[in-house]
């Protein structure tokens, strides 16, 4: 879990030498604690041994109920659904992943509480993760060193979660992948491309996408960040900030190529459309008629005139949906499809924090 000041300071390292000594630590401490009670029980001090004893019941609950992996589990088990049997209402949002003929979808409000959810699609590992101070999603493939790795959830730097992995100890950023302290540092997950829709939505693209339903073991939990997904929090770390370019704000953020864009989420309610140059890219981010899903493409080819109608993206005489396919071109050509790109919707400090040379919109 976070050291004090730990958010806004570069402790990481501090923090991970002290866990690999925590049994030294915790040795330590017992003994001096022992010490001092028997020295407590000679004198029959009354109250230096009832000082001790809720030293004692303090460091033991910190111990055993304050330790990240214990305050959020993994689901017991995963539960996909075919349409026909959801559960899930439709306006839900999504992290939503396709690969082949295969497509999922994970409620963000059971990925709010999970923080992780391990799972296979076409045969590919995939982490699908989320972190509710950030609000950030990221689907991951968890290969460390060409081999499946497994994670746990050990804490929270720079307002971000981080994950442990078992053969190593190194800790993991979820923002971005990166092992940041540990054995491992400076080692990367590779990004599976992800979408972040409605549950309508995701559906309108992949009709036959299996879906992630509520474990019974954490219905209580999910109850308990419903709002979550709305904006409607009011935890100090999970609240949303209507206003633009505050440390709650909304962004959109696109990487491409190691370019990085934030763009403003009330702009884009207002324009619907935005297009703009990522690198050597044109680009265009566009919200749909729901008002809250969008969907990011790099156009691969030369246009002089970009909207949307009903969700239907227009370049000159040509009519895209949003998977990116030509709807009027009488062949399928790379050239005439528009390529996908992974947006993200986060506050606009994890943006910042992470992708320091990010420009905005």
């Amino acid at each position: 879990m976070p050291l004090p000041g730990s958010q806004k300071f570069e402790s990481v390292d501090l923090a991970y030498a002290l866990h690999q000594f925590r049994w030294l630590i915790r040795i330590t401490i017992g003994i001096l604690l022992l010490f001092n009670f028997k020295i407590a029980f000679q004198s029959s001090k009354i109250k230096s041994l009832l000082c001790l004893l809720l030293v004692i019941s303090s460091i033991g609950f910190i111990q055993m109920q304050m330790m990240a992996d214990t305050m959020f589990y993994q689901p017991e088990q995963l539960i996909l659904k075919d349409p026909s049997e959801n559960k899930i209402p439709l306006d839900r949002q999504i992290i939503g992943i396709a690969h082949g003929k295969e497509a999922k979808a994970y409620p963000i409000s059971f990925l709010t509480y999970h923080h992780q959810v391990r799972d296979k699609i076409n045969d590919q590992d995939v982490l699908i993760s989320y972190c509710s101070v950030c609000r950030s999603g990221r689907v991951f493939k968890p290969l460390v060193n060409g081999q499946p790795e497994t994670f746990r959830l050990v804490g929270m730097d720079q307002f971000n979660a981080m994950f442990e992995d078992s053969k190593t100890g190194s800790w993991w950023r979820q923002e971005n992948g990166e092992a940041i302290t540990g054995p491992l540092k400076g080692q990367q997950l590779e990004i599976f491309p992800s979408y972040q829709l409605s549950l309508k939505q995701w559906l309108v693209l992949y009709p036959n996408s299996k879906i992630m339903q509520a474990d019974p073991n954490f219905i209580s939990s999910y109850d308990s960040l419903a709002l979550f997904e709305q904006g409607k929090s009011k935890g100090t770390l999970t609240r949303s900030d209507t206003s633009s370019w505050n440390n709650k704000s909304w962004v959109i953020g696109i990487s491409l190529n190691n370019d990085h864009l934030a763009i403003d989420w009330n702009r884009l309610q207002k324009e619907k459309l935005i297009a703009f140059h990522l690198g050597h890219s044109s680009c265009v981010v566009l919200l749909t008629k729901t008002n809250i899903d969008f969907c990011a493409f790099e156009i691969p080819f030369a246009f002089k005139e970009i909207y949307i109608n009903q969700d239907t993206i227009a370049l000159d005489a040509n009519q895209f949906n949003l998977k990116g396919e030509c709807l009027n071109c009488p062949t399928q050509t790379p050239e005439k499809k528009l390529n996908p790109i992974t947006a993200y919707q986060e506050f606009w400090h994890s943006w910042k924090t992470f992708h320091p040379d990010s420009k905005t919109y």
